[in-house]
This record gives C-alpha cells, structure tokens and sequence, in this order.
C-alpha cells in the first residue's frame, strides 16, 4: 500500500509539473529585460509597462471585462430561473431529457458552438458581428453552467420548509424570496463566477462571432502571437493568469461556506 502510495504521489506531480511547468516558464520570462525567451538578460516591468501604456490593449481589457459581467449577469439569472424550472418539473422522464439536452452544451467542443453560432448570426438571424453576437454566445453557453451549479443547491433543500410555508399560506414569489433564493445563493453564486471564469478565457467561440470592430483578451493574444511571440504577451497572459485565479480562489471560499452550511444542517436535522 505505501508502494502504491508513493508511486501516486509521484504520478500527481508529475502531471503537475507537467502542466504548470510552461505556465511558470511563460511568467519568468515576463520579467525578462530582454526581447525573447532564449535567455534570460535580467529582472525588468518594462513589458509590463508597455501592457498599460497600450491604449488599445486597455481598451481591449475593459470590453473583455463588461462582456464577461454582463454575459455571466444575464446567464446566471436565466439559469437559477431554468434549474429551479427543471427543480419543479413533475414528470421524471422529462427533467433527465432536459438535463441530458443542458449536458450537451456542456461536452460540445467549442470550435463546433462557435460554427454553429456564426451560422445563426450570418444566415438565420443576420445580426452584424460585434459585441452583440459575443455577448449573446458567451450567455448561451454560460447558462448549462450555471444550471448545473444551482441544481445541486436546490435538491439539498428540505422539502418540509416549503410545504410548510404552503400549509400557511405563502405565495410562490414569498417562497421563492424568503426560502428558496437564500437557500441557494451560493450556488448562484458559484454558477457566476464559473461563468465569467469561462468568459474571460473563451477563445473558441468568440473568435467565430466577433467581428472587425470588436474583440476580446483571448482573441488579441492569438493575433498578436501569430506575428511573433513578444514578452509583452507574457506579461498579459500572467495577468490574466492572476486574474483567473483569483475567481478560483473566490469560487473555494464559497464553497467552503457551501459545505459548512451543509454541515450545520445535517447536525441540526
């Protein structure tokens, strides 16, 4: 058993090298004074500098910004709405269809979502491809995201807390305010910062959808990298990675409150 133990370890940090080890490299070398990755001349922020001396990167970051808070506001409402739906659905049969359908959305690769949504803006919708077409494709594949995060929220709740609000005569909306949405607003939570986590980084489908007037982060460091790999790009791609996990960071708080308020529960019940 220790054999096996060790040998796991080992595995699990080899695979963590594995994966960190480039992302490590990249941040070094931001730091680099010199013009490329090949050596390391010595410890500068003049990339830095030139990331927030960029007046069009700024710009570029503050679109990326509200488009990852205003897709991850409106796909969080519509999905806390669709997961409580699908909580109230009466027949089995159809809650596992329409979970099944939220699961496809889920496992879709992202070059085959983007595809498909460049094929609705262009011949179906026809709507000019701009910062209107990413936004509504960052809410439509943010919303099975936070589907599944409030879910789980709503059947831990105890049944017996609404029939009895029920019994005494409580409307659907007082319900709904008083014991529903405090009950599952960590998991509403979560589904937020999943989303906007998934906004920030999504390249995919976004550059399917924007057009020639509007882009993102992600879109902008592929254009870049395309006519030369320049430290300035490790510079915002180590803001970037600071910034993402910073959402991680939030999203375990929350779900660390989210397990001691299940416990307190379970000892009070």
């Amino acid at each position: 058993m220790n054999k096996k133990f060790k040998i796991s370890n080992l595995y699990l940090i080899f695979i963590f090298i594995l994966l960190y080890l480039p992302i490590a490299y990249l941040i070094v070398y931001s730091f680099n004074s010199g013009t490329n990755m090949n050596s390391f001349v010595g410890f500068s922020l003049d990339h830095y500098r030139q990331v927030f001396h960029d007046t069009r990167l700024r710009t570029i970051v503050i679109n990326t910004i509200v488009l990852g808070l205003l897709s991850s506001l409106v796909a969080t409402i519509i999905g806390t709405c669709g997961a409580i739906a699908i909580y109230y659905l009466r027949s089995e049969r159809i809650r596992k269809r329409v979970l099944n359908f939220n699961s496809v959305l889920m496992v879709m690769p992202d070059v085959m979502m983007g595809a498909s949504f460049l094929v609705l803006f262009t011949f179906l919708i026809k709507i000019p491809m701009g910062f209107m077409t990413v936004l509504l494709s960052h809410i439509a594949f943010s919303i099975p995201i936070v589907v599944l995060m409030v879910l789980p929220r709503l059947y831990s709740l105890n049944p017996s807390m609404i029939l009895a609000a029920e019994d005494l005569g409580a409307s659907d909306i007082t319900i709904l305010n008083k014991i529903i949405l405090p009950n599952i607003t960590s998991g509403v939570l979560t589904g937020f910062f999943m989303a906007l986590t998934y906004s920030l980084d999504d390249f995919a489908v976004t550059f399917f959808v924007t057009g020639s007037g509007f882009t993102t982060l992600s879109v902008e460091i592929y254009s870049r990298v395309r006519t030369g790999i320049s430290l300035e790009i490790n510079a915002l791609s180590t803001l970037m990675f600071l910034a993402s996990l910073l959402l991680v960071v939030i999203y375990y708080f929350i779900s660390q409150r989210e397990m001691k308020i299940m416990e307190r529960r379970k000892v009070d019940e």
